[in-house]
């Protein structure tokens, strides 16, 4: 395998400059005095994180069913480097024979490149929560998160997810057992409310008084899913209602868009789920260690390097071409709207085979 495509650097040579870039961006865009409001509240706030960051503010991959598996994970760590990644999220069901599953424990392990990992549990029974938190730590995990806002939470034994947040009722029973679960941190993954987006400021004094170590807002609703745009007003007004880190989430796809939410909120982090899928180097980008706008040229190597680690990875954990090629398919539903090289990847889509994707990639530098 060839060495990964330039992204490790900022010499300008394979499009624009990331630090050019940024420094245009904070002067021009941002208001200086906000930006550095900001980045002084990340910096205090951080203290409080349950992490060390070599950053200002930790800048995270997010939970996503079907993606964020071990094998994705790995290429990400080696790759795209951010501080901290997340598991899909593990199903807990009441009654089961296992707490959770042996795959589950398999993802649950920290797999190496010194980034802190994060298991994620959705499920709405307390006792099997608690149950899967410990299952979860004996494989390893030491940083927990409870689900909160998956609007499609929907599951055998009832709803879980965004939905308990219908009914939070019990949800600082459930919170404050978790966290003794924990052998570090416990966080949550939290949508603005259900159907009101004012719910969240009801919620955060549950979450200060059951032990939570830090937030992670998308501020939509449950009932919203992904209509509209994400209110990171709103995320700026929960930031100062609370004294636990608040990290953003939602509508991050380039690295211009991160940097406006941090300046904007003065949350202690970002998280960033399909705008990394679309592009992993944007945690680099963020950081001025990759170019912001990639020529065509780098793109392609950018692509083709990204499709042939995934395919490698996939066939050491999945079985037979048919898994491979789903998966494979999962990632490319996510880029089939690339704005240089769409049509090429929705070509991939309707490929019959992984052969066919690879064959297809190995031609991406020669479209025009």
């Amino acid at each position: 395998m060839h060495p990964p495509p330039c992204g490790a650097r900022d010499n300008g040579a394979c499009g624009v400059s990331c630090r050019a870039w940024i420094q245009k961006f904070e002067k021009i865009i941002l208001n200086p005095g906000a930006f550095k409001t900001g980045l002084e509240a990340r910096r205090k706030m951080n203290r409080n994180l349950p992490w060390r960051s070599e950053n200002d503010c930790p800048l995270m991959l997010a939970p996503m069913q079907g993606l964020t598996n071990r094998a994705l994970r790995g290429l990400f760590g080696e790759w795209a480097r951010p501080d901290i990644m997340f598991t899909e999220f593990i199903r807990v069901r009441p009654g089961s024979r296992q707490a959770i599953s042996m795959v589950d424990r398999l993802e649950a392990t920290n797999d190496g490149e010194n980034i802190p990992l994060v298991v994620q549990l959705i499920g709405r029974d307390t006792a099997a929560l608690v149950a899967a938190a410990e299952a979860a730590r004996e494989s390893g995990a030491i940083h927990l998160n409870l689900n909160l806002g998956c609007p499609f939470g929907r599951m055998n034994s009832g709803s879980a997810g965004g939905a308990l947040l219908k009914d939070p009722r019990d949800l600082d029973r459930r919170l404050t057992l978790l966290r003794q679960c924990s052998a570090a941190s416990l966080s949550v993954k939290v949508r603005s409310g259900y159907d009101d987006p004012e719910q969240i400021f009801s919620l955060l004094p549950l979450f200060e008084n059951t032990g939570v170590d830090f937030i992670v807002l998308h501020p939509r609703t449950v009932v919203q899913k992904y209509k509209g745009a994400a209110d990171h007003e709103l995320t700026a007004r929960v930031v100062a209602a609370t004294a636990l880190p608040v990290i953003a989430n939602g509508d991050v796809t380039t690295g211009e868009e991160g940097l406006q939410v941090l300046a904007a909120t003065g949350a202690a982090g970002l998280m960033i789920g399909r705008g990394a899928i679309r592009d992993p180097l944007i945690f680099q980008r963020l950081r001025g260690h990759a170019v912001a706008l990639p020529s065509r040229d780098a793109r392609a190597a950018e692509l083709q390097y990204y499709i042939a680690e995934l395919t490698e990875r996939y066939q050491g954990i999945f079985q037979g071409d048919t898994q491979v090629l789903n998966k494979l398919k999962t990632v490319l539903n996510m880029l089939a709207d690339d704005p240089g090289f769409g049509r090429q990847i929705r070509k991939m889509l309707r490929a019959g085979g992984v052969a066919e994707i690879a064959a297809l990639a190995g031609k991406l530098s020669v479209y025009q």
